[in-house]
């Protein structure tokens, strides 16, 4: 025999956690679109790896002419 008692408070804390779970499911899709966005976005992207590489300088005028 098993015992199946329902009340009123179950079925809160249900909506309660359908609700939270629908909030943090939305917050992973805002995270993840916007990830997907930024990576998108940007174009070729170097790391820094401590090599000082000359595309990295600021271009000067006048030099090499």
């Amino acid at each position: 025999m098993t015992i199946r008692a329902t009340h009123e408070l179950h079925d809160r804390r249900r909506g309660r956690n359908v609700g939270v779970a629908v909030l943090l499911a939305a917050f992973a899709a805002i995270v993840f679109g916007l990830s997907v966005v930024k990576v998108q976005q940007t174009g070729g992207i170097q790391g820094f790896d401590h090599v000082l590489r000359p595309e990295m300088l600021p271009a000067q005028e006048g030099v090499g002419q």
